[in-house]
């Protein structure tokens, strides 16, 4: 649970590894970082968020390299973020002192972070404050396979192992005679440290405080947008500032999580590298982002989907942060995986998938960017009404579906169910719009479609719609996510039935539920999984749709409860154990604390209002 007065507790180290729950996340809009809850900076993608990763331990604590500033005698340690902020604070008690590590990846000053340029200095500041006794503090810096090193007079040079392409430039308030260094520190003693890559200002002076105070007042700038008022205010104001660390500033993208591989369950194969955006996740961010006040950042998000398009001229589930393809799926045998789950991989292999909500996805971005006054060229039209044109069958072509399954495809009903989308969108703009295409026929294979979802998924026996067009009666969370898109209505009697059915046969206890039951709805993998977050946020917003306020109140405080001290979430969470699984923070379930939150606000007062009345 978010605390902004953590109580001190032991860092542990299972197999080797920190719990997730255990690391918290610093970004610049360009890369981001986590850090760990031991003075431990065990994962750094430079100087991207998807290049190779410098340091690595988060995949192997033995090879995989780290950034280390922690005291001797480690017993105990705490995390908070400076309020508002993505400055993070981490305090380490030894047997003989205190200390506090303030961490960031810094801004420029006066950076205004809501516009889309670079405003990332190239520079981990890493400050250390004695607040108590006496310490050992020890500074390691290993990349990963090591680095050629340079003593400067202001520095240390690394050339890290297989990175020909980076140059790193380490400078210290205290002297160091190399990459492994200890220093005897007392109360009120200060420790700084600059890691740079980039271009490098080697010769001058650097003041941690001063770059450190001014990255704080960037983030609460731009906090100033923050419109909101509903439950759990403190965790939304963090769910969209985690969202805006997976952000990249410059091309309006989302990277669905910071970081690769990171297995659920543990010592499974189901490890994915997340560092690319999916049109979805960029669909779902601007409902989220926009109901809060950060209208800039929707509307990025939607250009950036209309541009991605543009340029591939074919509609991809994911691309790269700058729009591009994303790159091949490879295993790498160098790294033991997180607790030991290999295979570790790079890149991502269902990007070549066929998955039919893409058509929907694009076509609800392009109808928000209009509805925000946006325009659209003649040539991008033409494409989305061919996008149109293709939905009205695509969905009779079985896919991969939502949760990109890698066996073979089938007729999944939430797929249909966005190809109506598309199919509504569309017929929706170019009646607005004047624009050519033909929206009668679009608009009557749409609620062709609507009637199909309604009535050929629907499985009397099972008493639900069903994952599959013909029936069948299994189910899959993903029909929660039918009416927030609007293609069915959230108080349909179907549809409260179908929200029972999956309460009750997808629940992994305590609220939580899971995506599909492997048996019923194999997936092309060995093993089980845990607890999908998301999918139990979408739960939160069917019962509040549905009248059911006080139940997804309830739910809604206790998924909030499981986030970790620092308010960031996981993919997924282990049901029996609560631990935290898959890759970290995930981008869904934050976008998730923010849209229940808003949706529950909203239903509560016009309960409030009907109640006056």
């Amino acid at each position: 649970m978010q605390d902004p007065d953590p109580a001190y507790r032991p860092v542990r180290r299972p197999d080797g590894y920190l719990p997730l729950e255990d690391l918290g996340l610093i970004g610049d809009g360009t890369t981001a970082a986590l850090v760990g809850l031991d003075g431990s900076v065990p994962w750094m993608c430079l100087p991207r968020f998807d290049s190779d990763p410098v340091f690595c331990a988060l995949l192997d604590h033995a090879r995989g390299g780290h950034f280390t500033v922690a005291p001797e005698d480690l017993t105990e340690a705490r995390q908070r973020y400076e309020p508002d902020t993505g400055v993070l604070h981490t305090e380490m008690r030894s047997r003989t002192g205190l200390v506090r590590v303030t961490d960031a990846l810094v801004l420029r000053s006066g950076a205004d972070i809501g516009e889309d340029v670079s405003s990332g200095r190239s520079e981990l500041v890493r400050s250390v404050r004695v607040l108590d006794g006496e310490v050992r503090l020890r500074v390691d810096v290993e990349p990963r396979g090591g680095a050629r090193t340079e003593q400067l007079f202001s520095g240390l040079e690394l050339r890290p192992a297989g990175r020909p392409d980076l140059r790193l430039h380490l400078r210290s308030s205290h002297r160091l005679d190399g990459r492994h260094t200890v220093h005897e520190l007392r109360r009120g003693d200060r420790l700084d440290l600059v890691l740079s890559w980039g271009r490098f200002h080697r010769h001058h002076r650097f003041d941690a405080e001063t770059v450190l105070g001014e990255t704080a007042d960037a983030w609460r700038r731009w906090m100033r947008s923050f419109a909101y008022e509903g439950p759990q205010d403190a965790l939304v104001r963090r769910a969209a500032i985690t969202l805006k660390l997976c952000d990249d500033w410059v091309n309006g993208s989302l990277a669905a999580a910071p970081t690769s591989s990171l297995p659920a369950p543990f010592g499974g194969v189901r490890n994915w590298d997340y560092r690319y955006t999916w049109i979805r996740d960029a669909a779902f961010t601007v409902f989220a982002m926009r109901r809060i006040g950060f209208q800039g950042e929707a509307d990025a998000f939607l250009g950036w989907v209309l541009d991605a398009f543009e340029q591939s001229r074919v509609p991809r589930i994911m691309y790269t942060l700058d729009g591009g393809p994303v790159p091949e799926e490879t295993e790498d045998a160098g790294l033991e995986g997180y607790r030991g789950s290999a295979p570790v991989r790079w890149g991502n292999g269902a990007a070549d998938q066929s998955q039919h909500d893409v058509y929907g996805e694009i076509l609800d971005c392009a109808d928000q960017w209009l509805r925000r006054g946006g325009e659209l060229q003649p040539a991008v039209w033409a494409g989305l009404a061919r996008l149109a044109d293709a939905a009205e069958n695509a969905w009779r072509r079985p896919d991969q579906g939502i949760w990109e399954i890698r066996s073979e495809g089938r007729p999944f009903t939430y797929s249909a169910g966005m190809c109506q989308v598309a199919l509504d969108r569309a017929a929706g703009i170019a009646e607005r719009f004047g624009l050519p295409g033909d929206a009668g026929r679009w608009r009557a294979a749409s609620e062709r479609l609507r009637t199909l979802v309604l009535d050929g998924s629907w499985d009397e026996h099972a008493q639900t719609l069903s994952a599959h067009l013909h029936g069948g009666g299994v189910v899959d969370a993903s029909l929660l996510n039918l009416p927030l898109r609007k293609v069915v209505p959230a108080d349909h009697p179907r549809m409260v039935a179908t929200t029972r059915a999956v309460a009750e046969r997808l629940s992994a206890g305590n609220g939580l539920l899971h995506r599909y039951l492997h048996e019923d709805h194999p997936d092309g993998l060995p093993g089980d999984e845990g607890a999908f977050v998301l999918c139990s946020f979408w739960m939160v917003d069917n019962l509040a749709a549905q009248g059911r306020l006080e139940e997804a109140e309830d739910l809604y405080a206790s998924l909030c409860a499981r986030a970790s001290p620092l308010g960031l979430l996981s993919e997924q969470i282990d049901p029996t154990t609560g631990a935290f699984m898959g890759n970290f923070p995930q981008a869904f379930s934050h976008i998730g604390v923010i849209a229940s939150g808003v949706n529950l606000a909203r239903a509560r007062a016009r309960t409030t209002e009907g109640g006056r009345r």
